[in-house]
């Protein structure tokens, strides 16, 4: 699977270009494709190299939505949580959420059973269950005892999302769709007769004039940039911590609120590490560099976790990395704590016709792009209400055993390599830190990025993408940076170092 041509594209007349290689553009690219559009997709950077790469990996429903009155989006949410794991068991799987009830906390029992029945209800499903505290305890010796009534246990989904994405732009060619990495959109011309739309190739310099009769700009947090009307969109930087799995046994997912302000916590088994996470955080100007989890927000997770497991005594010093996303949340303009912003999403058209669609969640990118195809004129109301019952992934595609499963660590020796070879030859790796930081994931989950892996990673770009010696050594140049200014802990010796070299 190679990247596309310029000319090539430049000389086909596009019913849909999608702008934007996120989970939202590749939902869009794939319903449009399914209805015998000519779509393309083009991407910047890499594909989910924003927040679709960075978020909590969570499909869920959302309990914190009911408890701010939006039951719409918890119902549509856990619909397409049934739906994802009856069609990608491999990739999102169930996983029990466990929520320790203590005296004198908030929520108390009788209120989050209350909520957790309303979820069950609107999932079509029991799944809660109250464990006691002895019971707690056995599983969970380490666990503060202080206070500790038992704990409410739950259903809910944990999936790889920069894999998801993969899966729908997969599902997306085989229905014809088409799709360009590191293909930068500069400009975009209104014309009676539709649109032009002026790409370079960040590879090559080269640059060309598509034609299109409609776009869609599903560019994220980035969406204002494009699409020509008021904005509309509040960055929010949610940040992630990850953990050694010896450091933390933990086969559950803990849900808890923190200390400081009530906001609800995570931590959670995934590729072999534990995840703990998220802030809440205005991000505040956009560049296009990467986000990265400041110090205090390391602190900030640092103290969640510790009070859960009073005895860890976790430090920075431990972590194997941190991940921080920003959430295209859309402006209420009240002048709320990020926290407190809705989730739903907002389609909107721009006075010279483009159409623009941000907000919303990772579990319910195909309700999204349905409602994008509705406004742009690809489906009726009535089509739309079919669409939504359908099935939305209808084709095998053979990857290797266990890639995408969320909870697999990352693969060694011929595993490894038939990992790559295969990610290699259908995936459209361009740099090293495609592969290693969003096909493979090694890079959060393994120390210093995976660097023990580097060896046998260069011997297969060599031979599959044709590197030289010359290559190899500026990719490996360019990711050991990004690793280090990005991903490395605030604060430690890589990151002040990588922060010093930095013009």
């Amino acid at each position: 699977m190679q990247r596309p041509d310029l000319m090539h594209l430049s000389s086909t007349r596009w019913d849909l270009v999608v702008i934007g290689g996120g989970i939202t553009g590749a939902g869009i690219l794939l319903e449009a494709a399914r209805r015998g559009k000519k779509t393309l997709l083009l991407e910047r950077a890499d594909y989910a190299a924003g927040a679709s790469s960075r978020s909590s990996k969570m499909v869920h429903g959302g309990l914190r939505y009911i408890a701010q009155g939006d039951i719409a989006l918890t119902r549509q949410s856990l619909r397409e949580r049934e739906r994802l794991l009856r069609e990608l068991p491999h990739m999102v799987v169930e996983l029990p959420y466990l929520f320790p009830i203590r005296r004198g906390r908030f929520p108390g029992r009788l209120p989050m059973q209350a909520l957790l029945f309303i979820y069950d209800f609107l999932a079509g499903r029991r799944t809660q269950r109250w464990l006691p505290r002895k019971q707690v305890l056995q599983d969970y010796p380490a666990l503060s005892q202080q206070g500790l009534r038992g704990a409410l246990r739950y259903g809910d989904a944990l999936t790889d999302d920069a894999r998801l994405v993969q899966r729908v732009l997969h599902e997306a060619r085989l229905e014809g769709g088409v799709t360009g990495n590191y293909l930068p959109v500069t400009r975009i011309e209104a014309h009676a007769s539709g649109f032009a739309v002026h790409v370079s190739d960040a590879l090559h310099g080269s640059g060309a004039c598509l034609q299109a009769d409609q776009v869609v700009n599903a560019t994220g947090a980035w969406a204002d940039r494009l699409s020509g009307s008021q904005a509309k969109i509040r960055a929010q930087r949610g940040s992630h911590l990850f953990v050694p799995a010896d450091k933390i046994a933990l086969h559950d997912c803990l849900t808890f609120m923190h200390p400081e302000d009530g906001r609800p916590v995570f931590a959670f088994p995934w590729k072999g590490a534990v995840c703990i996470g998220t802030t809440d955080l205005d991000h505040g100007p956009l560049d296009e560099q990467e986000a990265c989890c400041s110090a205090a927000e390391v602190d900030y997770l640092l103290t969640a976790i510790n009070q859960q497991w009073p005895n860890l005594a976790l430090r920075a010093e431990d972590l194997l990395s941190s991940m921080a996303g920003v959430r295209p949340i859309i402006a209420s303009g009240k002048g709320r704590h990020p926290a407190q912003e809705r989730r739903d999403h907002a389609v909107w058209r721009s006075a010279d016709g483009v159409v623009s669609v941000a907000g919303g969640k990772l579990t319910t990118f195909r309700l999204i792009a349905l409602d994008v195809l509705r406004t742009i004129g690809f489906l009726d109301s009535r089509d739309h209400r079919r669409a939504v019952q359908q099935a939305c992934f209808r084709h095998a595609v053979a990857d290797p055993h266990r890639l995408s499963h969320p909870l697999a660590a990352p693969a060694v020796g011929a595993e490894l390599r038939e990992q790559i070879g295969w990610i290699l030859q259908h995936e459209q790796v361009v740099h090293l830190d495609d592969l290693m930081l969003r096909r493979l994931r090694a890079g959060h989950v393994m120390a210093s990025g995976g660097e023990e892996l580097l060896t046998e990673v260069g011997a297969l770009c060599r031979a599959q993408l044709g590197w030289d010696e010359a290559r190899w050594q500026q990719e490996k140049t360019r990711y050991q940076a990004i690793i280090a200014e990005h991903y490395a802990i605030a604060g430690s010796p890589a990151r002040t170092a990588a922060r010093e070299e930095t013009p």
